[in-house]
């Protein structure tokens, strides 16, 4: 296969990109198509990538075989650890150069019949490390598994979630192979663009009655934004009402039937309900539906919109996060810098980054629950509701605590500093 490599060189950083003329017409799909044609995207995605250091000249020179680190992530790109083994490390080249595989959502791993291996373009006695039998998917080819047992570290994207898949409910079939590898693995909650999510300096409230504010102009500008978002959607403008929030994606892993399930106690409190999201066509049907039955008090968006989700994140008093998983999660960390109170399912990087909230020693960020099951979920809501309408000063303090916190992703670059430099010496 022929392949363009594309270079620039922008504030100290090179970029390469990849063109083949064979997969051009799916550009506008680059994860779709048919599993054969995903996969041998993906072979020829990792194969190239792994070309690069000999033919681009990074920093003005090819590096070569050269002292290198390679971080993939997903399934998609796990076959270059398997590459850089099979092609260079066992043939004497690339002798120092190490691999990291970042785990985002093990849920999917690039599955598929033990014939698949003929794409991969191994020898024959490789298939074993694709090889994988699991109750449900039975002996079948697994690229994840195959990075995993090849990549010299694993990271995944919270600690919670690195605990979650060494077991059998979270490791979904692969979870004997994490555990094999567990001397390698760590976890690291990922950051945010504190540029781009950052209510002082957000433009996308800089218009249509919205706001900017910080943690000094907290409560008038937050005030602000919900009388704002309250009126673009055509909900009565009402400040005493708790306006809740939620984006995400509308599937059962984000916990939108619970949602469903717990709407009709959340009316009787005479709360406003603003969701954000697309996915499953009867989810988005029951989006419509609730706001058509609670129209003073439910909008449902269909869809996705940038600004849109900004504005819900600056004009809520509270999101919703029922996820029954959550790798890390990103919008309970948006959320907390724009002075929103989560209420979360206790998972993955939700548990990591949201302490419970403790009365007594005026402490947390917001609200936990043990079990995606709706009477926890309202149990939880039911206190955050509480403190919302009768203890101010604990609520203040809840949304000050969440814009204080440093949530980029200088901590996180630091720890992933940290990780290199062991794959590189640490051997």
């Amino acid at each position: 296969m022929e392949v363009s490599y594309y270079h620039a060189y922008i504030d100290g950083v090179d970029f390469v990109f990849m063109d083949t003329a064979m997969f051009r017409h799916m550009q506008n799909d680059i994860y779709g198509g048919k599993r054969q044609d995903i996969l041998k995207r993906m072979v020829l995605f990792c194969k190239a990538a792994v070309e690069v250091p000999w033919y681009v000249p990074c920093g003005g020179v090819c590096y070569g075989d050269g002292n290198l680190v390679f971080i993939a992530n997903d399934w998609h790109t796990a076959l270059l650890p398997v590459y850089l083994k099979a092609y260079y490390r066992y043939n004497g080249l690339m002798s120092f150069t190490r691999s990291i595989l970042v785990i985002h959502n093990i849920a999917h791993q690039g599955r598929g019949p033990l014939e698949d291996f003929r794409f991969v373009g191994l020898p024959d006695h490789y298939l074993d490390l694709f090889r994988l039998y699991d109750p449900v998917g039975g002996e079948h080819f697994n690229i994840f598994a195959a990075g995993l047992k090849t990549a010299d570290r694993l990271v995944t994207v919270s600690h919670g979630y690195a605990w979650e898949i060494k077991t059998v409910e979270g490791g979904w079939g692969l979870h004997g192979t994490i555990n094999e590898s567990d001397w390698k693995l760590q976890g690291i909650v990922n950051g945010i663009d504190s540029e781009d999510w950052n209510p002082q300096h957000d433009v996308h409230l800089k218009s249509d009655g919205y706001t900017n504010y910080s943690i000094e102009t907290l409560q008038t500008g937050k005030a602000q934004c919900k009388a704002a978002l309250q009126k673009e959607l055509g909900l009565p403008v009402r400040d005493e009402a708790p306006l809740i929030g939620f984006i995400g994606r509308l599937d059962q892993q984000k916990g939108v039937d619970i949602i469903a399930e717990v709407i009709p106690w959340m009316i009787d409190q005479d709360v406003q309900l603003i969701m954000l999201g697309t996915g499953r066509q009867d989810l988005e049907e029951l989006l419509r539906q609730f706001e058509a039955q609670y129209h003073d008090k439910v909008r449902g968006w269909v869809g996705f919109s940038v600004q849109t989700a900004h504005r819900i994140t600056a004009g809520s008093d509270i999101l919703l996060m029922p996820s029954r998983f959550e790798p890390c999660g990103l919008n309970q960390l948006y959320a907390m810098c724009y002075g929103t109170v989560p209420v979360v399912h206790a998972v993955g990087g939700l548990r990591d980054t949201v302490q419970p909230f403790n009365p007594f020693e005026e402490s947390g960020l917001g609200w936990t629950f043990d079990s995606a099951d709706a009477s926890k979920l309202i149990y939880a809501l039911g206190n955050c509701l509480l403190t919302y309408r009768d203890y101010k000063e604990s609520w203040d303090g809840l949304r000050r605590r969440g814009m204080m916190q440093d949530l980029s992703w200088d901590n996180a670059a630091q720890k992933y500093e940290e990780v290199l430099v062991a794959a590189k010496y640490q051997w």
